[in-house]
């Protein structure tokens, strides 16, 4: 079943230039949404809503984290806009 999960990454300056969203869709079949993003040359944020099953959605955290992401799970959080 494929459900919903809505993540904060926080992105380090040696990782901000690197295509991490497109690995997370070639690699692990994801599909995310890109709700908000700031990105500078030495850091960037972003909060996506990723849908898939929960093994393709923690495999896609996994990957982010290995880039030195640093994750934090904002699902039941609200968000407008």
């Amino acid at each position: 079943m494929s459900e919903m999960q809505r993540i904060f990454v926080s992105v380090p300056e040696h990782a901000v230039t690197q295509p991490l969203i497109y690995e997370m869709i070639t690699q692990f079949g994801v599909v995310p949404n890109i709700r908000r993003v700031d990105v500078e040359d030495d850091r960037g944020w972003m909060i996506l809503e990723l849908r898939g099953t929960a093994q393709v959605r923690a495999d896609s955290i996994a990957y982010l984290e290995s880039q030195g992401c640093v994750v934090d799970d904002m699902t039941g959080d609200v968000l407008a806009g």
